[in-house]
């Protein structure tokens, strides 16, 4: 069997056709479709691999530093590293004598090497996630140029690792060069429609660093409840939660998921949607959200955030100074979607407050009035806003740093070309609302999107700096989060990550998401099955 060189090359001696399962599951074909390069998901930049295979025992097994590498034993990103993706690859591993134990006198080495010592560090947008991957007779050579490179090449090494009928493990000889398309790869999570426990969000991290997403955006509270606990104001998730005990988010847990996704090498942007989705909040903050009128005597209903009180200008600045100190992010989302202007237009106090402004009866004036404030006060804390593209639309005078994110489904491509001409950055999540369900095979829709399938020059397409996978919770919770967020939205991970034309076809993709599918659900994630057939090994947790 001749060694195979390039992605491109085996799609072209494979052929089209969709896997069918049981028809090619045969051991003989263990190689052609699974561990060749298309044994990793996404799909890597550039990869050679061959027939030729090494034996790896769990018990001569190791991760070590290399000796030019800028980290050294003790790097809190990489120690940890090692000690998952040891459990990882060997998962039938069961001595108590530790991952690092040697009973041979030729143990198989994984060696990773970095350039920048950023172990104590957190991502960041410019981080880089390129590494190299070397692996060949007793050795693997990963390098990278930080330790969130390295991250991402162990995590195509473990998916290169295999075990043949027998249970035995082995790795085939390549050399893979990879590096992500987008530098903004992210899940949406809805934590106010439903409460999403702790525990939760902590799998649905491991699963995206699987999937090599890198940006987590907490949707922490909206109208339903406010389950961040402040420490500022308590009130808030006391009053605005659905439990003021069972259904919030101490700060301590809010450590415990920044913690966890640092170590993957995932940003966490939080998100405190205002002046609409806020009907939370006003349960525990008075005077916040705007007294609507019948007539001329007040209803006894709210509307969004009341934009014309200094106390409210107060009261934001307070908590997004606490909210930048506790998410050490640079970016944060500020929302400013699906305003409601009813409430606004009934109340007298705000009328006159946009008689005295010149706003006459432009109420989208106002609008654009409140978000810029928002937007300074968090520029002044040195944070990058995201907002929802509905600030585009009528801020004219939105600063230029700030990032636009593209939720609407119709015509999202007019809005790729209509925002990055005016310079701005982007993030397109529109295609990738996955709360979305279809009977069938819904995330072949996800996989044919093309981010930069839009009319513009070279230099606004740079300005798209990723996409988003968005999970909303309006029929979500802990009961059916995994299974209906994974493998899906790992189809929007290969698009992110991937080489557009070496990922044209979804019937080339489907055998690969299956097998990927079939290590999340071994590695304990409780993805859905894409269509008829069976994991070696099925999910235990049921």
């Amino acid at each position: 069997m001749a060694a195979w060189a390039t992605s491109k090359t085996v799609e072209a001696r494979r052929g089209p056709g969709v896997h069918h399962p049981g028809v090619d599951d045969t051991v003989s074909g263990v190689w052609n479709r699974r561990r060749g390069v298309e044994g990793v998901w996404p799909l890597p930049q550039t990869v050679t691999t061959s027939p030729e295979r090494y034996p790896l025992n769990s018990q001569a097994f190791y991760f070590g530093y290399g000796r030019q590498s800028a980290a050294k034993p003790g790097c809190s990103v990489l120690d940890a590293a090692f000690k998952r993706y040891f459990s990882l690859i060997f998962q039938d591993y069961t001595s108590g004598n530790g991952p690092l134990r040697f009973n041979q006198n030729k143990p198989f080495t994984v060696e990773v090497s970095v350039d920048h010592d950023d172990c104590e560090s957190y991502p960041n947008e410019d981080s880089s996630e390129r590494y190299n991957l070397s692996v060949s007779a007793g050795k693997a050579s990963l390098n990278a140029e930080t330790v969130w490179g390295a991250v991402r090449g162990l995590e195509s090494f473990s998916q290169l690792v295999y075990q043949d009928e027998y249970g035995s493990y082995f790795v085939n000889k390549t050399e893979i060069d990879d590096f992500p398309r987008f530098k903004f790869r992210g899940i949406l999570l809805d934590t106010s429609r439903h409460y999403l426990p702790v525990t939760a969000i902590l799998k649905t991290l491991d699963a995206m660093a699987y999937s090599k997403f890198n940006v987590f955006h907490w949707h922490i509270v909206d109208d339903p409840s406010f389950p961040y606990q402040s420490s500022t104001f308590p009130d808030l998730s006391s009053k605005g939660a659905f439990h003021p005990m069972t259904h919030i988010y101490t700060q301590s847990d809010v450590r415990r998921v920044i913690s966890h996704a640092r170590l993957w090498g995932i940003r966490v942007i939080p998100e405190f949607d205002s002046p609409g989705h806020t009907q939370s909040w006003g349960k525990g903050q008075p005077d916040l959200l705007t007294p609507c009128y019948r007539g001329s005597t007040p209803s006894g209903t709210f509307g969004p955030v009341n934009p014309v009180l200094p106390s409210t200008y107060q009261f934001m600045t307070k908590l997004f100074k606490e909210v930048s100190s506790v998410f050490p992010d640079s970016y944060i989302h500020l929302g400013g979607d699906e305003v409601d202007f009813g409430c606004w237009k009934s109340n007298p106090d705000v009328r006159a407050f946009m008689q005295k402004m010149g706003f006459g009866g432009n109420f989208l004036k106002l609008e654009a009035f409140y978000m810029e404030s928002i937007v300074n006060i968090t520029s002044a804390l040195n944070k990058t806003s995201i907002v929802w593209q509905d600030v585009f639309d009528y801020h004219e005078k939105i600063p230029k740093d700030t990032v636009l994110h593209i939720w609407k489904g119709t015509g999202y491509k007019e809005e790729l070309s209509r925002i990055t001409k005016a310079g701005m950055r982007v993030v397109l999540a529109a295609p990738w609302y996955i709360n979305h369900i279809a009977y069938g095979q819904d995330w072949r829709k996800s996989y044919t999107v093309q981010p930069l399938n839009f009319s513009g020059t070279d230099e606004q397409k740079k300005l798209v700096i990723g996409g988003e996978v968005a999970m909303w919770g309006e029929y979500v919770d802990a009961t059916n989060l995994h299974p209906r967020l994974w493998p899906r939205a790992s189809a929007g991970a290969e698009r992110l990550w991937s080489d557009e034309q070496q990922t044209s076809s979804v019937d080339k993709a489907f055998p690969r998401l299956q097998d990927f599918r079939c290590l999340l659900v071994r590695r304990g994630i409780r993805a859905e099955p894409l269509f008829v057939g069976h994991c070696k090994h099925e999910y235990q947790g049921i």
